[in-house]
């Protein structure tokens, strides 16, 4: 969850480090942290809060340090303050760690570590590796990495640098991501591809258990046992461009008007077939879609496609779920498990269970490398390029298209069902083209402490997104229920202090919702609805209407989406919120 980066160049480290956890603070934004191998000695500041008060903290001094590491936390162990902010230093101040991840096992080696004499200075579990490199240290930084790595149990990336060997840094990769940037005359590594695009966009994702030792000439990787292997750098399409906010106020908005062109890009791969598979969905006897957050919402709109034109019976799951539970998996299934990063650690593990068990497994992941790319039988992507706001929108939107994609791949007249979601990109413009409206509506409720999202068949997983969205950013109070299940316990809440959003396209339960929202009126609750535009119906049965172009029932969620996150946008902005990073989040869940 936290963001680590290293460098060792030419030019002054700290500048380099700065500008790469500004890009990594979406990890994490509770501390952050430099250390830097200056005039022979480790100098380390850190600050609570976000990057901006380490930058103020370091203007002006004098430093010249061409390598270093630095950290922007995300809170685990030990709560958030100066103390407890990376890096960590060994009792010596020769040593520094940045880490990210859970040492599972670091009380066990604390207490060890303590019964030696060495005292620790805060209630992380990051402060073990420093003291226990330092233990191992003779006068070889990676020897030392080596004999400690087999002592730390968890999930988990950390870098480390020593004064006394002034030229490199050494990066462990277990679990958690870790990816090395070559650059012409200086190297990096950092928890994420973003963090380098404004050095390189030459990437060497690292696999678990794999250590790096970088220097600023040279990179080169070992296994476990400190053998030497070979690594391919990758060329990483995205650009800077595309990972800056573009004239938009924050990252999330920009990344809700890209939607049309992200969805367009994601199809047109699937279109012309660049994708195919060298089995038939048909041919498992099940498929289970494991999932997390907003990937198991889209998860949930690709089953109800899935069991409509498969004809083959799907599932959906939690990963943080099925990891834990007796699911009968084997030879005859097909996993298909979603996460935007590739490296989410719930989903990335259960995967490898059911692969263990014999499953087959296809991921669909938005990072080229990732973990979850690397890790499993098949993979397919989304185009979206770099996602920076925590909250997602654009990966939601293409692993729809991805999940479509699958679908109707083995249908006779695919190309026909293919030509009408390549309509889709141009009516999410005509739905963006309606923000100022959405905005308008959203104002009304921005005060509101509870919202109700209600939704049937294909509108249920987007009305739970919507719900989610809302929770996400504005820290308001949000569910999200099958319509249909509202009778059966929610309905209570319903007074005229509750706003109930509906999402009611018309399409095969659009009678049974339009009585649902009686419903809701007797007990006098105020109706928004999403639905089509030239409703008239819905016109008269809601407080506000937004309305979006018709559509085939299929194809409603890329569009009824939109306005739920905008809806949760605007909210979020008008109470002055960080919409971007919000409280006790982090874009990648790198730990369970």
């Amino acid at each position: 969850m936290c963001g680590i980066i290293g460098y060792a160049g030419k030019n002054p480290a700290v500048l380099v480090l700065l500008e790469g956890l500004e890009r990594l603070e979406y990890r994490g934004y509770d501390s952050a942290g430099v250390a830097l191998i200056e005039n022979g000695r480790i100098f380390v500041e850190k600050k609570v809060g976000k990057i901006r008060e380490l930058i103020r903290s370091l203007w002006g001094k004098p430093l010249k340090a061409t390598v270093g590491i630095g950290h922007t936390r995300w809170a685990t162990h030990g709560e958030p303050c100066e103390i407890n902010a990376h890096p960590h230093t060994d009792s010596t101040g020769e040593i520094a760690v940045v880490h990210n991840g859970i040492i599972e096992n670091y009380r066990e080696l604390k207490e060890k570590l303590q019964a030696q004499g060495i005292q620790f200075k805060s209630q992380t579990d990051t402060e073990v590796i420093a003291h226990l490199i330092s233990l191992y240290y003779q006068g070889d930084l990676l020897e030392a990495v080596i004999k400690v790595v087999p002592e730390l149990k968890g999930s988990y990336a950390f870098c480390v640098i020593t004064n006394r060997e002034p030229y490199r840094i050494v990066g462990v990769r277990y679990g958690n991501p870790l990816v090395v940037g070559i650059g012409d005359g200086e190297n990096f590594m950092a928890s994420d591809i973003p963090a380098l695009l404004p050095f390189t966009r030459h990437i060497i994702p690292l696999s678990d258990g794999e250590i790096v030792d970088l220097r600023i000439d040279s990179v080169d990787i070992y296994d476990a046992e400190g053998n030497r292997i070979v690594k391919e750098a990758i060329n990483v399409p995205w650009d800077i461009i595309s990972a800056e906010r573009g004239g938009f106020k924050h990252f999330m908005l920009k990344e809700i008007f890209e939607q049309p062109r992200t969805v367009g890009d994601t199809i047109k791969g699937y279109v012309s077939r660049d994708y195919l598979l060298p089995f038939n969905l048909r041919d498992f006897r099940r498929i289970l879609i494991l999932a997390c957050g907003t990937s198991y919402h889209a998860g949930l709109v690709g089953s109800y496609w899935m069991n409509k034109y498969l004809q083959t019976p799907v599932e959906v799951m939690y990963a943080s779920e099925f990891r834990y539970a007796d699911v009968p998996v084997g030879e005859r299934d097909l996993v298909i498990a979603i996460s935007q990063s590739g490296e989410t650690a719930d989903t990335r593990y259960s995967a490898l269970s059911a692969k263990e068990k014999g499953a087959t497994v296809l991921s669909l992941v938005n990072v080229m490398g990732s973990a979850l790319d690397r890790e499993s039988d098949y993979t397919l992507y989304t185009h979206a390029g770099p996602e920076i706001g925590v909250a997602a929108t654009k990966t939601f939107t293409s692993q729809l298209a991805v999940l479509y994609s699958l679908a109707v791949s083995h249908l006779p007249d695919r190309d026909r069902f293919m030509e009408k979601l390549s309509s889709v990109p141009h009516m999410m413009e005509e739905v963006l083209g309606e923000a100022e409206q959405i905005k308008k509506v959203a104002l009304k409720y921005a005060n509101r402490k509870n919202m109700l999202y209600l939704g049937r068949y294909l509108s249920y997983p987007v009305a739970l997104e919507g719900a989610l969205k809302l929770k996400e950013i504005s820290y308001i109070h949000a569910e999200g229920y099958p319509a249909g299940e509202m009778k059966h316990g929610p309905i209570a809440l319903i007074d005229e202090n509750m706003p109930v959003l509906v999402v009611v396209p018309r399409d095969r339960v659009y009678e049974k919702v339009l009585s649902n929202i009686e419903e809701v009126l007797t007990r006098r609750g105020s109706v928004i609805s999403v639905g089509f535009r030239d409703d008239e119906t819905l016109t008269k049965v809601s407080k506000d209407l937004i309305g979006v172009p018709e559509v085939d029932e299929d194809l409603t969620p890329f569009l009824t989406v939109i306005p739920l996150q905008l809806f949760a946008y605007y909210i979020a902005d008008h109470l002055g919120l960080d919409v971007d990073q919000p409280r006790n989040l982090a874009k990648t869940v790198t730990v369970e």
